[in-house]
């Protein structure tokens, strides 16, 4: 090669931007973590989004009737007081729009969006062990080249779509729920296909159903759903949890998933069938999440669960009037809770509809998508629009949708091809400061989600103080350290009833060929923050630290 075309070549590679961190997301995670490395450490910090604004999976999640299933005023940041004074949520549940003013509010407030890159998605993230540096490449060929490379890419944030033969060939508009266009689509007048029954397909069917003129739901797994009774939030109800805040956080982080209520510590066989239906029935009627704190031992007693399971389905079949598609939507194969739990706005009374049709494709699978709707083994449908609601390539995805190369240029997809492997969720072994937020094996999706980040985000930023602090260079799982968490992640998935749903995307079962490992951590989200305290305070037990 000549010189000529040597220097041709180096002229079109970008030079780096050289920082302290880089920062891959600008959703909840990636704008705390922004806020506490450049305002609380006085590092030189960039983050990397996708979007063109900010957002996170709420960005990216607009779809009819999305919502977020932990009530608004918990399902917010909690490091500053004065942004809790300042905010106001309208509803109990926010819709997706509220969300995203709640975060631009938040990123306007703290001056984010200066160290926030937008457009701009990373193809590749490789170590430099010489020069201790992680580099970034985007795909419009910048590059950046920091001491720590943090990943605040969300844990639903890479859609999985079926690939379902003849969806080429369809002649109508299709879409992705975690995809979904920034204009309104109009169901005005069309016949609208639906996949999936999951918490997205239960909210947006109640919504489509209102609109198309006639919208078929095709399901594969029966669900379990509570309903949320969201409701405007008066302003009385404001100030009193304004006024409360500081005891709501406190409880939020004594719980075992991030929510401010604790779980009933009575045995649902402990107590007469009369009781158990009254504290079933007063659930049921104040809605949402709390409905699983009913008894202490649904989650882990088969039995017990049982009795929730068989209250829920007498719900289902009392509302919906069909005996027969009661019956179909009627949940069997799982235990309650087991699953992602929805919530849902009138779910089950769509189907009570005239212009509603349930299809059950676990008893006859789609075959194709054709030009003109979806055939299954036994029927055709004319569609004019579909909507997968099929949900994510969830954790691992998003880590995997691009290439990270760690020492030696090892792929992060080569360590995961049998599934996560990680120490508290935080690390990877062989990827030295790479810090992984709400990542595989911690308690993540299985929380309410600022609570998880907000504890990730704070052990990370204490981690990097330390290191500057006492001249250290790296930090890296120790092997036997995240064989021994992923064993310990195991054991605590297998002391509850989670297992049981083996259809579950929570062990990767909703995207063909991805390993079967059960992915969050479920001790309990106060249990883990304590374990992840005790391991700072033994001089980051489980990690080496070079100088």
């Amino acid at each position: 090669m000549s010189s000529a075309q040597t220097s041709t070549i180096e002229a079109t590679v970008a030079p780096a931007t050289v920082l302290d961190a880089v920062v891959i997301g600008a959703g909840f995670a990636g704008l705390y973590q922004l806020h506490m490395l450049r305002d609380k450490l006085g590092l030189k910090v960039q983050v990397l989004e996708a979007g063109d604004g900010v957002g996170g999976t709420w960005y990216w999640n607009r779809y009819p009737g999305a919502r977020c299933d932990s009530e608004s005023y918990y399902y917010s940041f909690s490091f500053s007081d004065e942004l809790q004074q300042e905010w106001s949520w309208s509803e109990r549940y926010p819709e997706h729009h509220e969300i995203r003013r709640y975060l631009n509010f938040v990123a306007d407030k703290f001056d984010l969006r200066r160290n926030i890159r937008f457009e701009t998605r990373v193809n590749r993230a490789w170590y430099d062990e010489d020069a201790n540096l992680w580099h970034a490449e985007t795909e419009g060929g910048e590059r950046y080249s920091a001491r720590f490379l943090i990943t605040a890419v969300g844990c639903l944030s890479s859609a999985n779509i079926p690939k379902f033969p003849g969806l080429e060939s369809f002649k109508g508009d299709w879409y992705h729920t975690g995809r979904w266009p920034h204009e309104p689509v109009d169901f005005t007048g069309k016949r609208v296909g639906l996949i999936g029954t999951g918490s997205t397909g239960i909210q947006a069917t109640p919504v489509i159903a209102e609109q198309a003129a006639h919208l078929t739901v095709f399901q594969r797994t029966a669900n379990y759903s509570i309903p949320a009774r969201n409701a405007p939030m008066s302003r009385e109800e404001v100030q009193k949890i304004k006024a409360e805040y500081a005891a709501i956080r406190d409880l939020a982080k004594r719980s075992p998933n991030g929510h401010p209520f604790l779980v009933n510590q009575v045995s649902a066989l402990a107590v007469s069938p009369e009781e158990r239906l009254a504290q079933y029935e007063a659930a049921w009627e104040t809605g949402g999440l709390r409905f699983r704190a009913s008894f202490m031992d649904l989650l882990t007693s088969k039995e017990a669960n049982d009795t929730a399971a068989e209250f829920i389905r007498a719900k289902i079949r009392s509302i919906v009037k069909d005996p027969e598609v009661a019956e179909r939507l009627t949940p069997k194969d799982h235990p309650f809770a087991t699953k992602r739990p929805p919530v849902d706005s009138y779910y089950f009374e769509t189907f009570n509809r005239d212009n509603v049709t349930l299809v059950d494709i676990k008893a006859a699978p789609i075959v194709e998508i054709t030009p003109d709707g979806i055939r299954t083994a036994d029927a055709e449908y004319a569609l004019d629009i579909i909507v997968f609601a099929t949900g994510f390539d969830a954790m691992t995805g998003p880590l995997l949708a691009f290439d990270i190369e760690g020492r030696d240029g090892v792929p992060l997809k080569d360590v995961w091809a049998a599934g996560p492997r990680s120490y508290l969720g935080l690390q990877v072994a062989e990827f030295p400061n790479m810090f992984t937020i709400t990542g595989p094996g911690s308690p993540s999706v299985l929380t309410n989600m600022p609570v998880a980040i907000e504890q990730h985000v704070e052990w990370i930023t204490d981690c990097i103080r330390h290191m500057r602090e006492q001249g250290i260079a790296t930090i890296e799982a120790e092997p036997a350290a995240a064989e021994e968490w992923v064993a310990h992640v195991n054991d605590a998935a297998n002391a509850t009833l989670l297992p049981m749903a083996n259809s579950s995307w929570y062990l990767g079962a909703n995207v063909p060929g991805k390993p079967r490992v059960f992915m969050p951590y479920a001790g309990g989200m106060a249990n883990y923050a304590k374990r992840c305290a005790e391991v700072a305070a033994r001089g980051y037990e489980g990690f080496v630290l070079r100088r």
